[in-house]
């Protein structure tokens, strides 16, 4: 006979995330605790977490079961804008906002979210975000690879306990997506097309019945309002595999666009690299900002196979060159500007990694960077230095 299970606590006892430093001891314990704010990179909900609370204290708009915050206030966490007490709140994401808007619509559906796109087009971002904003929670992760197994989305058991006393709930170790279920919470799968094709069909059940059997206790999980998933593709790299149209089905798709124009890219790529910066030390963006620009202008151009005014044709390197590799580049030509230079990011900073961006195949890239160097860089007015950069770490 199947019994019904509303929640992790009738699979498991204890449901509550242990604290990192819990088993670890006192001394590491303490010092966990004391270095929880100096987290290199924090989950979404810490980072900003006065604007999330004051998104929620200012949200009177009705709210769908369990979600922290209304659509409109998720979309506005998003998307940035000014509360009426004057709090601003910074954008998350650069680009359309009805794309926004729908992503946020679908979460409030019985259907699943499906982010997908190029490399760079900040769906682990918009993804993380997202999960922040309605559940307050967007650690709920299951990471995609090509070795991904299916306990990773199902669930996994405590060898220890399962040869000592066989199946029982004490043996059973939930997976994100159960806990997010049980919970009533939105969980996240990266890479969904890096993960083998039957662990991929075992979101099939879940997405469609809302439920996760477990019949080695002959129970199951039941998904409580408020539960959903997020997962992100790479329509560029294609992946391991691509998704059945059983699965696809369960998502309704949301394509993430690159930046519609330079200046677009420009203020995505200062913003983030602003961020970064603020956790390393790093100096302040403004005083590169013509630097990132002429990044920006190469990645597009190259990228789209055309100078900025449309005179000149180009090829392409097989590089993805997304905004994401242009934040990269900026990250650590400010570094090099910081510990090696005299703070203020040059030409020479940047130069070594736009090469490492753009020549991905030493054969056919390094003839392709060479070309764009001659043709356009060189004959470009004020791009003199960053010509001779360039052609200095090309040689």
């Amino acid at each position: 006979m199947s019994v019904r299970v509303e929640s992790v606590e009738s699979v498991e006892p204890t449901t509550v995330r242990p604290p990192v430093s819990e088993g670890l001891g006192e001394g590491v314990s303490a010092s966990v605790s004391e270095s929880a704010g100096e987290a290199l990179r924090p989950h979404a909900e810490h980072a900003f977490a006065a604007e999330l609370a004051a998104l929620a204290a200012q949200d009177d708009r009705p709210r769908p079961a369990r979600w922290r915050m209304s659509p409109w206030a998720v979309a506005t966490y998003l998307l940035g804008g000014t509360l009426p007490d004057g709090t601003v709140i910074t954008p998350k994401y650069v680009g359309p906002r009805r794309i926004v808007e729908v992503a946020v619509t679908t979460l409030a559906t019985d259907r699943a979210l499906l982010l997908l796109g190029v490399p760079g087009t900040a769906k682990t971002w918009v993804s993380e975000h997202l999960a922040a904003a309605v559940s307050g929670d967007s650690t709920l992760l299951v990471q995609g690879t090509a070795g991904t197994p299916e306990e990773a989305i199902r669930y996994g058991w405590n060898y220890a306990q399962l040869l000592a006393h066989g199946p029982s709930r004490d043996a059973l170790v939930p997976s994100p997506v159960m806990r997010a279920m049980a919970e009533g919470m939105t969980a996240r799968v990266e890479e969904l097309t890096r993960i083998p094709a039957d662990v991929q069909d075992t979101l099939i059940t879940i997405l469609s019945e809302k439920v996760l059997p477990i019949p080695e206790l002959g129970q199951e999980v039941q998904a409580v309002r408020g539960f959903n998933l997020i997962a992100t593709a790479n329509d560029r790299d294609r992946g391991v595999n691509e998704l059945s149209s059983a699965l696809r089905r369960r998502f309704n798709t949301v394509v993430l666009p690159l930046p519609e124009s330079a200046d677009a890219e420009v203020d995505i790529v200062s913003r983030r690299v602003d961020q970064i910066g603020r956790s390393l030390d790093l100096p302040a963006v403004p005083e590169g900002i013509d630097e990132i620009r002429r990044v920006v202008t190469v990645f597009r151009e190259l990228r789209d196979g055309v100078t900025a005014d449309g005179r000149t044709k180009l090829k392409s390197p097989s590089g993805t060159l997304s905004t994401a590799e242009a934040i990269s580049v900026v990250t650590g030509g400010l570094a090099l500007a910081a510990h090696f230079g005299d703070g203020i990011l040059r030409a020479s900073d940047v130069a070594a990694g736009i090469l490492g961006a753009v020549v991905r195949d030493p054969a056919a890239d390094r003839v392709i960077w060479q070309e764009y160097l001659e043709a356009v860089v060189r004959e470009r007015d004020g791009w003199k230095d960053f010509y001779r950069a360039c052609r200095e770490v090309s040689a």
